[in-house]
């Protein structure tokens, strides 16, 4: 061994620290690098582009509610795997991945709570459960938070985060498009409001159905909206569609949106809706 050996073991090294996984945040907009904690501080917007990031149904209703106070409202029970279905998995097993990955039981997670001292049923897809796609367990969702708002007397608000049907039900999901149009229909035979939130992003069948319908349709910034994919829109029509084709911007210059909404101001936004649409909570 030589003398510089064993100088160097004779020095009591500190151990190098571990930087966790989760500390820095990289923006997908504009690359910046933010600490983790300032992010979700800022409810998931970056503070140098204003990109408004995916978030689950906690995060949202926490930020949505009075002093974060709501109650969750009880999952659907329906048949799990009607199909018996397995790609690469099956389909079984993806449901259990999603739940162990999101502590949900399924995409459509809804609460009951107050918005500003006003009541509001709110449902809220979370798109880290198989991407927020729509099965019977969404449309059952859907359905009991309806009846949770007709028997409140108050709006159902919806925040919509999907990639569409989904595939593993094959026509039972599809048939959650009418199911959930009735049940809208309801709503608005009862004189309740139905208020949607489209985040990013917002496809396929579920904006085909109860994304579209609402009395006021409301977007957040960037937010990708639309059935097809750009990409299969363009190879069928042969031509190159306009910048910003299908985000909310583009939706609300061309009137399919009535509004586009920071994260941060959505709230008050919510409030002043239900005070003008439900005019008997305002009062209150």
């Amino acid at each position: 061994m030589s003398w510089l050996d064993r100088v160097r073991n004779a020095v009591p090294f500190l151990q190098k620290k571990e930087t966790p996984d989760n500390l820095w945040h990289k923006c997908p907009s504009c690359g910046t690098m933010v600490f983790t904690r300032e992010y979700e501080d800022n409810e998931s917007v970056c503070p140098k582009c204003d990109h408004h990031g995916r978030i689950g149904p906690d995060e949202r209703f926490d930020a949505l509610f009075d002093s974060g106070v709501y109650v969750p409202l009880p999952s659907p029970h329906v048949r799990e795997d009607p199909l018996k279905f397995r790609d690469s998995k099956r389909y079984a097993d993806r449901i259990k991945t999603a739940r162990t990955a999101t502590g949900e039981t399924d995409a459509l997670v809804n609460a009951s709570g107050r918005i500003e001292g006003m009541k509001a049923i709110v449902g809220v897809q979370d798109f880290a459960f198989m991407g927020g796609s729509m099965g019977l367990a969404v449309g059952a969702a859907f359905l009991i938070g309806v009846e949770a708002a007709i028997a409140e007397r108050c709006p159902y608000i919806i925040f919509t985060a999907a990639g569409g049907a989904r595939m593993q039900e094959g026509i039972l999901s599809l048939m959650q498009m009418p199911k959930t149009t009735v049940a809208i229909q309801k709503l608005r035979e009862a004189g309740l409001p139905y208020i949607v939130v489209m985040t990013d992003p917002t496809t396929g069948g579920v904006t085909a159905s109860y994304a579209m319908l609402g009395d006021v349709q409301i977007a957040e910034p960037g937010a990708l909206i639309g059935f097809a994919g750009q990409r299969v829109i363009e190879s069928t029509i042969r031509e190159k569609l306009p910048e910003g084709f299908q985000r909310a911007e583009y939706l609300l210059a061309h009137g399919m949106l009535d509004m586009v909404v920071h994260r941060h101001k959505i709230r008050a936004e919510l409030a002043r809706l239900i005070g003008y649409l439900c005019p008997e909570q305002a009062a209150a």
